[in-house]
């Protein structure tokens, strides 16, 4: 089963978490046992898994990349702006899917892991394409 998860994204960078619209797509599939793929189809946004408890996790991890790929003016390629090129360079840095597994029909997560959907040059409205594959 393909599922299409589609959220709007807020302006500039940011980190949403998208856990409970992969595990409803899970729901729906009736998948007890499994894998769970997302794709995130974008060149200015990423997906990866980390700590959902904290609301200031976000904040830090958004800053360091920020600090680590800074938007500047002197880009080669600059088709839009010069946050889309910033952009394009963290999202491959943070990476485009993320695979995991689903045991009794849910997500195998830690207790303080989420699913977050990286945002580089919002607001934007964003898909992320989950394909799931029972066992």
């Amino acid at each position: 089963m393909l599922k299409t998860v589609v959220f709007d994204t807020p302006r500039g960078d940011a980190l949403v978490d998208i856990t409970a619209h992969v595990q409803q797509a899970i729901d729906e599939s009736g998948v007890g046992t499994g894998l769970c793929a997302i794709v995130v189809p974008h060149t200015t946004a990423g997906i990866t898994i980390n700590s959902g408890l904290d609301p200031a996790t976000p904040n830090d991890i958004l800053a360091d990349l920020k600090r680590l790929v800074p938007t500047r003016v002197d880009f080669e390629h600059q088709y839009d702006t010069p946050a889309d090129a910033a952009g394009h360079i963290k999202a491959t840095l943070v990476g485009h899917s993320v695979t995991l597994v689903i045991e009794e029909g849910k997500l195998l997560l830690g207790h303080s892991q989420s699913i977050m959907f990286y945002e580089f040059d919002g607001p934007r409205k964003r898909r992320a394409q989950v394909k799931i594959l029972g066992g």
